[in-house]
């Protein structure tokens, strides 16, 4: 418990929306498997842009020319976590900053940065052509074991302290956001992989899909 939080961190995929991934919902969309080349991910065999690249190669292998519009439409019946509105305004309402650090799909978080209104989100993306056809290359602006420096350029634009600040995330990856001094909650982790980790960290668990179960760690 603590009545010192003033800013919450969120990891959108598995925590603000009920979808596990917003890369594994396009490899979904466009009948592909890329299970291999997250492990590989995982274990730091290839590199954030590498992921990325091998990702975009396997979609355009399926379908060579690819829209944007194609991408909007694999994002359309992905649905808000349970009690991720609430909770947000919540936070909002009470003077939190809310900010949302993805390693997803920018034209997706952005869609859910507008909906829940938070003050701030970062995420990867894509480069298009001019007439909106997806490129070969990704950009990486939040990458997956590197979080922890998004955080810290959050405290030092709000003059927030690392005590001050809450994060919560689903996966293993997400760890990078807790930071010395900070509080991390590991929510709806998909993975054992993700609880075992999150165990280890010694990081209170949630493993109900509701959201609004992380307000006590925030408020007393």
């Amino acid at each position: 418990m603590n009545n010192q939080i003033k800013c919450v961190v969120f990891d959108c995929d598995g925590v603000l929306v009920d979808s596990v991934s917003s890369w594994r919902t396009l490899h979904s969309f466009f009948g592909t498997e890329n299970h291999d080349l997250l492990q590989k991910f995982i274990s730091g065999e290839i590199t954030d842009q590498e992921f990325m690249s091998l990702d975009i190669k396997m979609w355009k292998d399926v379908q060579p020319k690819i829209h944007q519009d194609d991408i909007f439409r694999a994002y359309s019946g992905i649905k808000l976590m349970p009690g991720a509105r609430e909770t947000v305004s919540e936070l909002i309402s009470r003077g939190i900053y809310v900010a949302i650090v993805s390693a997803g799909v920018d034209i997706f978080v952005s869609t859910i940065a507008s909906t829940l209104k938070v003050d701030d989100w970062i995420a990867n993306g894509f480069y298009f052509d001019d007439e909106g056809y997806l490129l070969d290359e990704g950009i990486v602006r939040v990458r997956g074991e590197g979080k922890d420096k998004i955080i810290n350029k959050l405290i030092q634009m709000n003059n927030f302290e690392p005590n001050q600040i809450l994060s919560v995330g689903d996966s293993e990856i997400d760890l990078s956001m807790y930071i010395e001094g900070s509080t991390f909650i590991g929510f709806n982790p998909s993975r054992e992989t993700s609880i075992e980790a999150f165990r280890n960290a010694g990081v209170p668990i949630i493993e109900e899909k509701d959201l609004r179960l992380i307000l006590p760690y925030v408020f007393d």
